[in-house]
Parts: C-alpha cells; structure tokens; sequence
C-alpha cells in the first residue's frame, strides 16, 4: 500500500514537471497469499474485489518450497500478506518478516484460530500448523480473514466481501457436516491413523480418530526417518492391525518401497492431499473437493 502511493506520487510530479498529464494503471488492491490452500479461501472469500497472488504451486510441499527476489518484492508492495504460519513456511518466513518491516500488514491465520500441539514425536508440545485438516477451524479462518481484508485492503467493497464469505463459510460447514456424518459410519476400531508425518491431527482431534504412527515422527516432511522410528512404526501396525498408511499423493509408492525394503512391513499405502492443493483439474484444485477426496480416500483405506 505504502508503495503503490509512493509510485503515484512520483508519478504525479513527474506529469507536473513535464506539464503533460500522468498515466497509471488503476490503484488494484492486493493480496499475497504463501499458501495455495489459503489462497483458495482468501480467493473465495474476495472474488473481483482484490487482485490474490499464490506464491506455493501446486502439489508443492509448504516446508521446503522457496520464493523468488521478484515474489519477496510482491509481498513488500501488497496491501495484506496472509500465511499459514505455525512454523509451517520454513523457507519464506524470513520474507514474510521484511514485508511486515516495510510496513505491509500481515496475518498469521494458524495462530488465530486455536491451534493444538503436536502429542508426540520430535515435534511434541510445539504448536501443529496443519489446521485446514479441520473445516470447523477453517470456518473461523474464514471470518477472521474477512475482517482483516476489509479493514486492511483499501479499495474493496466491505459488503461484496462479507456476502461472498458468508456463502463460502456455509459450504464449508456444510462440508463438515458431511464428513462427520461419513465418518461416523466407521467402527472405533477402524478408526485409526498412521501418516507420513504428522500432518492429520486437526481431522483426528475433529471426528475422533486416533493417530497411532507416522513414518517421520515429526510435524516436517523435511526429517528423515531412523531404524528406531521404523521400528515403532511396525509395532504400532501391527498392534492396530492397520489396512493403510496415508501419503502425500507426491510419493506414496516410494513410502510403500522403503517400509517393505526397510521395515519388513508390507501394507498398502493410499495417496491423500495432505499440504497443498493439486493443479486444475485435478480432484484437488480446491480446498473443499481436497477435503472431499481426503475423506473417500480415508474411509476406502479403512475399509478396505
């Protein structure tokens, strides 16, 4: 924002100077979103009314992907800037950071809206930034993003936004609604998780599932997984008698490859869209159809 007036203000001398009269595009408000699933709801939420800058591609991973200079640039000339936070942009909250030092509003969603802790593993006691797993939580980002659009982003029509995130936040609770009444058909001893990492434990803290094992005990896909891990892994496996893991659908079979080659353990492994949205076209273009493709997903691997 600050920017964007600076460069009208030049411009504006500039056509004094030169007597002429200045031509500039039209002052378009703008948000920068790190990402891709917060960049879906923000751009629900806003529609026409702002122009929203995704800086995660799809099917990227939120713990490792990086910006460019050119895209650090956007975020310090934006009127808002929005992620997910909670530790989960390790590579671009550093950009974050000099956006809010230009003066740039930001908004850390994952810390307002009653983040839990992980439970166990490497990361146990730290805050889980993996809150989009729950829509009722994502209902709340809702709201709380609507109000910080209108009361940061100068140019948007407050009551276009708010109609639009009304309707938006009734499909997501309508969404929720329908994933519980699905999961609730499971039996308790069905009911059961084990993940590539711990990235599900808002789902499983919303429709009661328990999390009994990750192949990486940890809240980063950026750790690797020791003989001990493993180890424990198979036992929790067995001990449930689990019928799935639940991968990124970047690399389930490469999961199955090293459990069978170095845990002795063969059992069948279901994609799932755990961090990022896929492309368009995908059955994951949209946070509310990755929700809808995680829970069939979910309940045909337990099932099974």
């Amino acid at each position: 924002m600050r920017a964007r007036r600076l460069v009208a203000a030049l411009t504006a001398a500039a056509a004094v100077l030169t007597g002429g009269v200045a031509c500039s595009a039209p002052d378009e408000a703008h948000i920068v979103v790190t990402t891709n699933i917060l960049g879906d709801v923000v751009r629900e939420i806003t529609g026409d009314q702002a122009k929203v800058t995704v800086l995660m591609k799809p099917d990227a991973d939120p713990h490792s992907f990086a910006v460019s200079a050119r895209e650090a640039y956007t975020m310090q000339t934006a009127d808002l800037v929005v992620y997910n936070g909670l530790g989960l942009e390790e590579g671009v909250l550093r950009h974050v950071e000099s956006a809010r030092a230009e003066g740039v509003p930001v908004m850390e969603v994952g810390a307002r809206v009653d983040p839990l802790e992980y439970r166990d593993g490497d990361a146990a006691g730290m805050p889980d930034p993996h809150f989009w797993t729950d829509p009722g939580r994502v209902g709340a980002a809702v709201r709380l993003l609507t109000e910080e659009i209108v009361a940061r982003v100068d140019g948007v029509d407050a009551g276009a936004v708010r109609e639009r995130a009304d309707a938006y936040a009734r499909e997501v609770a309508d969404l929720d609604a329908q994933l519980a009444a699905r999961f609730a058909g499971l039996p308790a001893d069905r009911r059961v998780l084990v993940t590539n990492h711990h990235v599900f434990g808002y789902l499983a803290d919303r429709y009661d599932f328990t999390v009994v094992g990750a192949v990486l005990p940890s809240g980063t896909t950026l750790a690797s997984p020791s003989a001990a891990d493993l180890a424990s892994l198979v036992t929790a496996i067995e001990r449930h008698r689990v019928p799935a893991i639940f991968a990124d659908t970047a690399q389930p079979a490469r999961l199955a490859e090293v459990l069978a080659a170095e845990a002795g353990v063969e059992v069948r492994v279901v994609g799932l869209y755990s961090e990022s949205l896929g492309g368009a076209g995908s059955e994951a273009a949209s946070y509310l159809d990755m929700m809808r493709f995680n829970a069939d997903a979910i309940i045909g691997g337990l099932t099974a």
